[in-house]
């Protein structure tokens, strides 16, 4: 433990000004904490002449403090109130992840993208961002510098979207609950959907009924990390077995993803189930325990900062680009079109 100390130290000592710097300036959320983390950890890294002390704290916070985080995440998951609202979002959310997924796959054969970069940015895209690269990332056995650019990409088209997302969707005539459906199912990362259903709320003065209708659709989005990550893991699974060991489901399904889906189901039982006071302290519990899993991401993007190389990342990054560029198009084209379809639009 003790020759992680250093390593977890300094992940520590950049996550907690990134962190900070986002709640003292609301308006850079659109940015988000995690990114801010990630191009800290990448200056810091320059200046570091001998990182052998730091790298097994690093490596442990990029890993284990990921999953922990993701785990963490199933606290601000109540599945009866995501069933009740999501439900009507389901068709479109389906096309949108399965749109993504195989947009992905085709532009990495076309592209000859590299494999890991192409699943986390097709899965980061096409369900919650940052979060989903952090359940996938392990599954996969991405390496820092892959999870790092996959962000980045993620990050780009968060920011575009939240910016133009609520005057694009002004044009175009859409209720209200249109709206809330299209940056609820088109915008990545959790951040960058408040942002635009806040502006939307701001505009058309609908006393913040759209940002709760659009939050309730991404935390729906955000249950298919469950069947994605298992998937993923049976295909990596099958891809290393060996002849003498076989196929096994058990080393196949990713277990964080396992204490993610009881981290979910308890916070639905007890927010069901309880009632007063004794509901209330599960709330706050429940609370702190989802801002400790915004807090974990943001320490894992330091680790993952600190462990890549900023100068190849933006000689590799053109091809990324382009793909997160063609799946945000082919996805919020997708929303937008099953709306239509369903008498929603």
């Amino acid at each position: 433990m003790k020759s992680k100390i250093k390593g977890t130290g300094i992940c520590l000592a950049i996550a907690i000004p990134s962190w900070a710097l986002v709640k003292l300036v609301p308006s850079l959320s659109i940015v988000g904490a995690p990114v801010i983390a990630i191009l800290a950890g990448m200056v810091v890294t320059r200046f570091i002449k001998d990182d052998e002390p730091f790298r097994a704290g690093i490596a442990f916070t990029s890993k284990k403090i990921l999953q922990y985080a993701v785990i963490l995440l199933g606290f601000g998951l109540n599945l009866a109130t995501i069933g009740k609202v999501g439900a009507q979002s389901l068709p479109i959310i389906v096309s949108t992840i399965a749109t993504s997924l195989i947009v992905s796959y085709l532009m990495f054969r076309a592209l000859k993208i590299d494999r890991n970069s192409a699943i986390l940015i097709g899965v980061g895209s096409s369900i919650c961002g940052g979060s989903a690269v952090a359940a996938a990332a392990p599954v996969i056995g991405a390496d820092d510098e892959e999870i790092a650019q996959s962000i980045s990409v993620i990050f780009l088209f968060n920011v575009i979207a939240a910016v133009i997302f609520p005057t694009l969707g002004g044009i175009m005539g859409l209720s209200d609950a249109g709206f809330g459906l299209f940056a609820g199912t088109a915008v990545n990362d959790t951040s960058s959907v408040t942002a635009a259903a806040s502006t939307w709320d701001t505009i058309h003065n609908t006393g913040g009924a759209v940002l709760e209708y659009a939050t309730i659709v991404k935390l729906t989005r955000t249950l298919a990390i469950i069947p994605i990550t298992f998937v993923l893991g049976i295909i990596e699974a099958k891809k290393k077995k060996s002849d003498s060991e076989g196929f096994s489901l058990k080393r196949a399904f990713p277990m964080f993803i396992l204490y993610f889906a009881l981290a979910s189901v308890l916070t639905t039982i007890a927010q069901t189930v309880l009632t007063g006071s004794a509901l209330e302290g599960a709330d706050a519990l429940f609370a702190f325990l989802k801002e400790v899993s915004k807090f974990f991401i943001v320490m894992a993007m330091s680790a993952i900062g600190l462990n890549t190389d900023i100068v190849k990342l933006v000689k590799t990054g053109g091809k990324p680009i382009l793909l997160g560029f063609t799946c945000w198009i082919c996805i919020s084209a997708v929303s937008l079109v099953m709306q239509h379809m369903l008498g929603i639009f």
